[in-house]
């Protein structure tokens, strides 16, 4: 999967948190001031082309839909960071995360009940 731009990502998450929309409905999206329609036209175009985005015609119109889920992409792009930054290794980026991320007492032992459910269900399952 393709590695998407700053401003790519904006368009992707606005159409993730719509489902579908046309380039309007992106537009209408962003906070003021707004890019330009045909900024904005351009960058789904680009989506297009990359297969991140498909679309149904109207008329005239076009009704944009995401092709990559969310978490797909999430998915990619976090396993790109852990082979670029950590060396392939998913325990060195946890522990980056949890040092520098400045989370608190409470969210870590969220995460720490997280990690003791997923140790019980690979021990029961593996």
């Amino acid at each position: 999967m393709k590695a998407l731009t700053k401003a790519e990502e904006q368009v992707m998450k606005y159409l993730w948190e719509m489902g579908t929309g046309y380039l309007k409905d992106i537009v209408a999206q962003y906070p003021d001031p707004a890019p330009a329609y045909t900024t904005v036209s351009t960058v789904v175009n680009v989506l297009v082309k990359k297969k991140f985005i498909g679309f149904e015609t109207h008329g005239k119109s076009k009704e944009y839909r995401p092709l990559v889920s969310k978490e797909s992409y999430a998915k990619e792009s976090i396993e790109g960071m852990v082979h670029t930054f950590f060396n392939d290794s998913p325990k060195q980026f946890a522990s980056f995360f949890t040092q520098e991320s400045k989370l608190s007492v409470d969210e870590l032992k969220e995460l720490q009940d997280m990690i003791a459910a997923e140790i019980k269900k690979q021990e029961k399952n593996g």
